[in-house]
């Protein structure tokens, strides 16, 4: 049986969320599956670190790229050979018109639910686009419980059609030196839905002026209004701004932290929660969407509304945590983040393949 990938999602230099996701499936595939072929679609030469061609692994780049999914894609599957048997899209856009079977991953709605915090021109897209792929899909895989019923609710698609594939955890052995001294770590895109303006408010009001606050990730949109707070509050001394970073400066920083705060208003699953929790350092999250799935109870909350001052009680609950709690929470966050592996992740795709190749 021939599978076709749209893997563009994974061909990205600096990978966050759903290029990890769309990463780390390619790979377990490829190691996991023993059975069928793939071709792995592209709008790019892939990189160096995907996996490998071999006999059951061919690469097929499509130019030219713009609106890939809407026609240079399914012009392939209908006149390009040998076509796929089925097609599984690492993202949230499947072809537009497709001659087989096919699959998509839908990582969250947050642009239904938040559509203030997106770009009109991408809200757009992702509103249309994502309605039609979920409508056609064979199947559905999303990364939680939460995101897939926020998928039953607005599209209306039965449980049976959507399969949760929870995100693992993978990431080099941090540095033993701490890169900062005494902070607070936010990774993740800077982005609106994140909540990063309350964030730094809420850092603003603490009484503690020692501490300092590491803001990691890479720019996505609507992020001037942090700097300008920043300058504006005058913590320019106390608020660090990484930038994106590597697997290994992530390890490292989330290592060191005192707390990982992921103030969100919403998200679809959460690696760096999870990555905190693996290495031993206190997560402070938001007290909705996925997070409380993930979480439990091995974490810190921040209650509605998610403004400053819920914030600043969260990061005081955590700093205020004697040795014995600190140690107690701690142990219990490694066993919950136990849980989650990448290996388990390409294991529960296959088995869906395998259910719809039969």
């Amino acid at each position: 049986m021939l599978i076709g990938l749209d893997a563009n999602e994974a061909n990205v230099a600096n990978r966050v969320g759903s290029n990890q996701f769309a990463f780390q499936v390619l790979w377990q595939l490829h190691q996991q599956d023993k059975r069928h072929s793939y071709l792995i679609y592209l709008q790019n030469q892939p990189l160096k670190d995907l996996p490998p061609a071999n006999k059951r692994w061919q690469y097929r780049v499509l130019k030219p790229g713009f609106f890939w999914t809407q026609w240079r894609l399914p012009l392939s599957l209908y006149l390009d050979k040998p076509r796929p048997d089925i097609f599984l899209t690492l993202g949230h856009y499947s072809p537009r018109f497709s001659p087989i079977p096919t699959l998509i991953s839908i990582m969250d709605l947050a642009f239904l639910k938040f559509p203030q915090t997106f770009l009109k021109r991408d809200l757009i897209k992702l509103k249309a686009w994502t309605k039609s792929s979920a409508k056609k899909a064979t199947h559905i895989f999303t990364i939680s419980k939460a995101s897939k019923a926020d998928i039953q609710k607005h599209y209306g698609i039965s449980a049976n059609k959507i399969t949760v594939a929870y995100p693992g955890v993978k990431f080099p052995q941090p540095s033993s030196k701490p890169p900062y001294a005494n902070y607070l770590l936010y990774l993740g895109t800077l982005q609106p839905r994140k909540n990063l303006e309350n964030l730094i408010k809420a850092f603003s009001q603490l009484s503690n002026k020692s501490i300092k606050l590491v803001i990691a990730g890479k720019k996505g949109w609507l992020y001037q209004p942090l700097f300008n707070l920043v300058k504006k509050l005058d913590i320019q001394s106390r608020v660090i701004f990484t930038g994106f970073v590597s697997d290994q400066k992530a390890a490292t920083l989330i290592k060191h932290a005192q707390a990982l705060i992921l103030p969100s208003f919403y998200e679809g699953f959460g690696i760096p929660v999870v990555q905190a929790m693996a290495l031993g350092t206190p997560v402070i999250v938001s007290h909705n969407s996925s997070l409380k799935e993930i979480v439990g109870s091995a974490g810190i909350y921040i209650k509605a509304p998610f403004g400053p001052k819920q914030i600043k009680q969260g990061i005081i609950e955590a700093l205020s945590l004697t040795q014995a709690q600190k140690k107690q929470l701690i142990s219990q966050a490694k066993q919950t983040a136990r849980q989650f592996t990448w290996q388990k992740t390409g294991q529960t795709i296959l088995e869906v393949l395998n259910d719809i190749t039969v």
